[in-house]
């Protein structure tokens, strides 16, 4: 047995305790991210700053984050994480955020139409010395990137400099990519088509791979684009995969076939595996009007495509998840968000638990809660496979 192995060995079925003990700088890279995955932010970060803070100073790891055409829901979903907030972890990490529009103080100042040449006062200035530098960085892009019109990019500029040449210039030079959100990842909302801006992810649009990096970007630590979908992406995902990146500790093959890390996107595990309503659908008893209770499915609900540990890991500090407040998964994971209607069931999908919902005994009710018990305790800790 080799020393990964017997690390791999030595995580399984540990509790959450015992996740906390663990020389975390010491682990190989796969225990590492099992490590990340299965203890969560909170936990992680308040167990392990100090350690990670020395090891990134270190390094001197940097972080730019560029923002295209989005919405800036990302930035406001990782703003509101409570613990660790944004500020606390930058602080106890001893990051530093060299360029990020939303959070930096520069404005982009211009004098009779001219841009001041000021990396104190204008931001476009500030991100050009960074990157002429020469200091390591992450590389984070939340937001599509229009190629249009005609390949220039030029629906979607920052100062006088389109966003897609801004975009790849960058990535040329960061030690890990990372797309921060669906829209980063795959075109999401801006690449629905029509797509009049011809708006594509940083490696690929929806399912095909490609986008504004080419199907063959590397970064400098020899890795692909690292997606972290999600429409927003949650807090937990954004700042344990930033850890890792700021770490070199990321192996290639912990990314699915959308390259995303399977910690977060284990791609032989659903929502609807864990979901708190999987017991109706069990039952076969489905909402055909929203506020019933049961299960959404026929209401759009995208919980069975839907690869993320949504149920598991919970939003807003822990407390919910969309189909516990009574909405449908939109399935906003998956590079093919947002696809068709989203309030309307989805054609095609088997009995993907085994059971038939137009037979089912739907007064079955112990045998099914039984059911939702066992399914709610799985994947808590990483199997082996994953």
């Amino acid at each position: 047995m080799n020393m990964e192995e017997r690390s791999m060995g030595d995580i399984e079925g540990k509790s959450s305790a015992e996740l906390k003990n663990l020389d975390i700088l010491k682990l190989d890279r796969r225990t590492f991210m099992k490590t990340v995955g299965a203890l969560g932010a909170s936990a992680f970060m308040g167990t392990y700053a100090a350690d990670i803070a020395k090891a990134i100073a270190e390094t001197d790891r940097n972080i730019v984050w560029l923002q295209g055409a989005e919405c800036t829901g990302c930035s406001v979903s990782l703003l509101n994480a409570e613990y660790p907030d944004v500020l606390q972890a930058v602080t106890d990490l001893k990051v530093a955020i060299q360029y990020h529009e939303t959070l930096m103080p520069q404005q982009g100042l211009f004098v009779d139409g001219v841009p001041v040449e000021d990396a104190a006062l204008n931001a476009n200035y500030a991100l050009e010395h960074f990157l002429d530098s020469g200091k390591p960085f992450v590389l984070v892009v939340e937001g599509a990137i229009p190629l249009g019109p005609d390949g220039t990019g030029n629906y979607c500029k920052i100062g006088d400099e389109s966003f897609l040449h801004i975009t790849q210039k960058a990535a040329e030079k960061a030690l890990i990519t990372v797309a921060a959100g669906t829209c980063a990842a795959y075109g999401g909302i801006p690449a629905t088509p029509p797509n009049p801006t011809d708006a594509v992810g940083l490696q690929f649009l929806k399912t095909t791979k490609g986008g504004a990096l080419g199907a063959g970007y590397v970064s400098q630590a020899g890795l692909p684009v690292i997606n972290i979908p999600g429409c927003p992406s949650h807090p937990d995902w954004v700042l344990l995969t930033l850890t890792a990146a700021l770490l070199d500790l990321i192996p290639t093959d912990f990314l699915d076939e959308f390259q995303r890390p399977k910690m977060f996107f284990n791609p032989d595990y659903t929502i609807h595996e864990n979901c708190p309503r999987r017991g109706f659908y069990d039952m076969g008893k489905l909402d055909t009007e929203y506020a019933g209770g049961k299960c959404l499915w026929k209401l759009g609900c995208r919980a069975m495509l839907s690869h993320a540990d949504c149920p598991t890991r919970l939003w807003n500090s822990g407390t919910s998840m969309c189909t516990q407040v009574g909405g449908p998964c939109i399935g906003c994971v998956e590079p093919t968000f947002p696809e068709g209607s989203l309030a309307v069931e989805v054609e095609g999908i088997p009995a993907l638990v085994g059971v038939d919902i137009n037979t089912a005994a739907l007064t079955a009710t112990g045998a099914a809660a039984v059911g939702v018990g066992a399914h709610a305790l799985r994947r808590i800790v990483p199997s082996k496979e994953d």
